[in-house]
C-alpha cells in the first residue's frame, strides 16, 4: 500500500511538473522547402528547394526560380517552426506566389508573441557589376535592442532593395551593453568616398565579453553573402556564409581603397606582437553553389580564412586577390585577377556558381588578431568578365 502510494505521489508531481512548464515563447521558422519532382523543373537545382538555417533576425523567404510566367498558381510550402508554435495560412497548404508576396503569421506556444514572415517567389535578381556603396539602412541590436548599426543593399532595376551585402555587425551587436551608434559599428557607411559615400571598415576591441570568449577584437569586414547571427558565439567561423549567386565569369575587380593600420597587433589572447604591423585584405572566389550530389554548397569564414588552401577545394573555380594594400590617407587604386580553371559556359548560364568579394580592416580578423583602429575606406568597386 505504502508503495502504490509513493507511486501515485510520483506520478502527481511529474504531472504537476508537466503542468507548471511555461509554454514556448518563441515564433520563428527554422527552414523551409517545396516537396515534389513536379515541381523541381521551376527551379535550377533541386538543392535551391530548401531554405535552411533561417537566422531569427530574418522575416523574408525568397525562392529562386527559372521564370516566374511559368510557375503554377498553387505551390505548398512546408515550414520548420519553433517547438508549439502555430502557422497561418496552414503548414503546407497550396498558394499563389505567382500574384506576389503571401505573408505568414507564426504564433508562439503561449499564444503571447506573434511574427510576420514575407515569403516570395522571383526570378533570379544578380548583383550589379559596379558598388558604390551609397545606401545602408538602420538596423537594431544587442542586449538593450538599442545599438543601431548599418545595413548595406542596393536598389535592382524595379527599384525594390536588394541585400547582397553582409556583414558582421549583427555579432558585434551582442558585446555592447549601452546605446552605439553605426560609427561605434565595425562595418558603416562614410560620408567622405572617392565619389560620395563610401564604405569604411574598422577594427574595433569587443570589450569584456569578447575577453571572456577569447575573441578580443572585431574585424570591420563586408561580403557578398549572408551572415548567421545565431553561429556568432558558438561557431562565429560558420556565421559567414559567402557568396551569391552570379551568371558570367569574372575577369578582375577594380576600385579604390584608402588604410591606416591600429598602433598595436595582439593575437586572440591579447598578446602585442611587437613589430607586426596590422593589413587589410580584399579578395574574392567564383565557385560551384551545389555540390556532386546535388545538395546546396556555400563557402564559410573558416574554408576562405587561408586563401592558399582554397584553391584545393574542387568547386572552387577561381580567386583573387590584392595582394598588398599599403597605408594610404589618400584614395588609392586597386585591381586584382582572377586565378584558376574556366568554368563551363553552360554551367555558368545556369547560375551554378556563386562569386563571393570580401573586404577587412585586418587580415587575421577571422582569427580574432589585429590592431584596434584599424582603418579600410572602400569604394567603386566594379567587376570585370571574361566576355
Amino acid at each position: 500500500m505504502q508503495k502504490l502510494m509513493t507511486a501515485l505521489a510520483l506520478c502527481c508531481c511529474m504531472a504537476s511538473c508537466i503542468k507548471d512548464e511555461a509554454p514556448n515563447k518563441e515564433c520563428d521558422i527554422e527552414g523551409a522547402w517545396i516537396e515534389g519532382q513536379e515541381f523541381e523543373k521551376y527551379f535550377y537545382q533541386a538543392a535551391e528547394m530548401r531554405k535552411g538555417n533561417i537566422s531569427s533576425a530574418e522575416t523574408s523567404i525568397t525562392f529562386t526560380v527559372r521564370s516566374m510566367s511559368m510557375l503554377p498558381t498553387q505551390i505548398p510550402v512546408n515550414f520548420k517552426i519553433t517547438d508549439g508554435a502555430t502557422i497561418e495560412p496552414a503548414n503546407g497548404s497550396p498558394q499563389d506566389f505567382t500574384k506576389g508576396t503571401v505573408i505568414y503569421t507564426v504564433t508562439s506556444e503561449d499564444g503571447q508573441w506573434k511574427r510576420a514572415y514575407k515569403v516570395a517567389f522571383t526570378e533570379p535578381v544578380l548583383p550589379k557589376n559596379k558598388f558604390s556603396f551609397e545606401n545602408a539602412e538602420e538596423r537594431e541590436g544587442g542586449f538593450l535592442i538599442q545599438n543601431k548599426y548599418h545595413q548595406f543593399f542596393d536598389y535592382d532595376e524595379l527599384g525594390e532593395k536588394q541585400y547582397f551585402w553582409a556583414s558582421g555587425n549583427a555579432g558585434f551587436a551582442l558585446s555592447q551593453m549601452a546605446t552605439a551608434t553605426p560609427e561605434q559599428f565595425p562595418t558603416y557607411m562614410s560620408e567622405n568616398g572617392y565619389e560620395g559615400r563610401c564604405l569604411c571598415l574598422q577594427t574595433m576591441s569587443t570589450g569584456p565579453f569578447g575577453k571572456l570568449v577569447q575573441k578580443p577584437i572585431a574585424a570591420g569586414n563586408l561580403f557578398l553573402g549572408r551572415f548567421i547571427v545565431e553561429n556568432a558565439t558558438s561557431k562565429p567561423l560558420e556565421s559567414t556564409e559567402f557568396g551569391v549567386p552570379w551568371n558570367r565569369e569574372p575577369l578582375r575587380i577594380t576600385g579604390y581603397y584608402k588604410y591606416k593600420p591600429g598602433k598595436e597587433f595582439i593575437n586572440q589572447k591579447e598578446e602585442v606582437i611587437p613589430n607586426r604591423t596590422d593589413e587589410a585584405s580584399i579578395y574574392a572566389v567564383f565557385y560551384r553553389k551545389v555540390d556532386d550530389k546535388g545538395e546546396k554548397y556555400f563557402l564559410y569564414g573558416e574554408e576562405v580564412a587561408d586563401l592558399d588552401k582554397v584553391k584545393d577545394n574542387p568547386l572552387v573555380y577561381k580567386v583573387a586577390r590584392v595582394s598588398a594594400l599599403p597605408a594610404t590617407d589618400q584614395w588609392t587604386f586597386f585591381e586584382m585577377f582572377f586565378e584558376g580553371r574556366g568554368a563551363p559556359d553552360d554551367m555558368v548560364a545556369n547560375k551554378d556558381f556563386n562569386l563571393a568579394i570580401v573586404f577587412s580592416s585586418s587580415l587575421r580578423g577571422a582569427q580574432f588578431e589585429g590592431a584596434v583602429g584599424s582603418t579600410l575606406y572602400v569604394d567603386e568597386v566594379e567587376v570585370a568578365y571574361e566576355w
